[in-house]
């Protein structure tokens, strides 16, 4: 660009270009750095949480070190950096918890130990399970994951219904077995 008013078109490429990406943990591996690069951003609107995640990209994420107050209910009840709004008052009002926009709040995602722990559990619970409830509720969950991935409310609401039609039947599989002999 020149200074010349009204001029606006560049006659030269740009000059520095960047052969690589900007690594955040390149010469930083402290803990206080794989914490920040293992947040899940959530409960935010799409805009929110593309902002926080560029900051956490770009070395620009400063955590809380206290808990910071609520502009709806005056409370001392925010963990996460840059929200505005505590969870309590983002479920009654159904807003994004950073800019308070009434828009499409995104679920937060959740990490690998997280979903981990949420296999094991499902393991757990299908084991208690006769094999045809089993069956049925593997059904439910490859039918779900083609849609969208079903969430852990959805998965224990299946589940608690198939414990309690299991109750209802009035025996359990070790008693028909017995019967059987």
């Amino acid at each position: 660009m020149s200074c010349q008013k009204g001029n606006t078109v560049r006659s030269r490429p740009q000059k520095y270009k960047n052969k690589t990406a900007f690594k955040n943990n390149l010469h930083d591996t402290s803990q206080r750095t794989k914490t920040i690069n293992s947040i899940s951003v959530g409960n935010v609107c799409q805009r929110c949480k593309d902002i926080i995640e560029w900051k956490i990209k770009y070395k620009k994420y400063k955590p809380l070190s206290q808990l910071k107050t609520c502009v709806k209910c005056g409370q001392k009840a925010i963990s996460k950096a840059y929200h505005t709004i505590c969870d309590t008052c983002r479920k009654n009002l159904g807003v994004c918890a950073k800019c308070g926009d009434q828009k499409d709040v995104v679920a937060p995602t959740a990490t690998d130990s997280e979903q981990a722990q949420l296999d094991e559990e499902m393991k757990s619970l299908l084991k208690s399970l006769p094999e045809r409830k089993r069956r049925t509720f593997v059904r439910f969950m490859n039918k779900k994951n083609d849609e969208a991935s079903p969430s852990k409310e959805e998965l224990l609401n299946k589940l608690e219904t198939l414990k309690v039609a299991d109750d209802e039947d009035g025996f359990t599989d070790e008693e028909s077995d017995d019967s059987l002999e």
